[in-house]
């Protein structure tokens, strides 16, 4: 079966602490770091993760675009992140996915009940991002321990670049 997050970006960015501390002074900042964290937590799971934002943040027509692999999509500009979650929820629903949807809006979990979806709070979501973070922590530090010395000294800045290629970024 195949398994699909959809995130409702603004409302989890405002239940969790560090990305609500964060849209104070950078919005763009907190939005970019949900996106990581869906990024790991769609690597380690292997669900397929969709981060929807609402547009009345960000003006203009629905954007879509595909960042460290994960969809992210900003809503019509009369259209809210609810109706296209809800919308994306009927679109996907079949017998071989199961759609998950990363909210903490109490109405929004009733709707999206109604469309076969399951639900996770955005402190579920947190919760399970943070154990994924400390597992991946784990793999790593046993793998350098593991590893003999690389025979050729990286510098941190290579180093930095085939993070990102493992990321997926370009």
């Amino acid at each position: 079966m195949k398994n699909i997050l959809i995130v409702d970006g603004y409302n989890i960015i405002g239940a969790w602490p560090e990305l609500r501390e964060m849209k104070e002074y950078d919005l763009s900042q907190a939005r970019d770091r949900l996106v990581e964290y869906m990024a790991e937590y769609q690597g380690y799971t292997g669900y397929r993760v969709i981060v929807v934002f609402d547009a009345y943040y960000v003006q203009g027509t629905t954007r879509k675009y595909n960042n460290y692999k994960v969809d992210v999509l900003f809503t019509r500009e009369n259209e809210t992140a609810d109706e296209r979650i809800e919308k994306l929820a009927i679109e996907l629903n079949n017998l071989k996915t199961q759609i998950y949807v990363a909210t903490s809006d109490y109405i929004e979990q009733w709707a999206i009940f109604g469309q076969g979806a399951l639900r996770k709070s955005a402190r579920e979501l947190l919760t399970e991002t943070l154990s994924i973070q400390h597992r991946i922590e784990k793999r790593v530090q046993k793998t350098r321990d593991k590893s003999p010395a690389s025979k050729i000294p990286l510098s941190e800045e290579v180093a930095e670049i085939f993070e990102k290629w493992r990321r997926g970024e370009r």
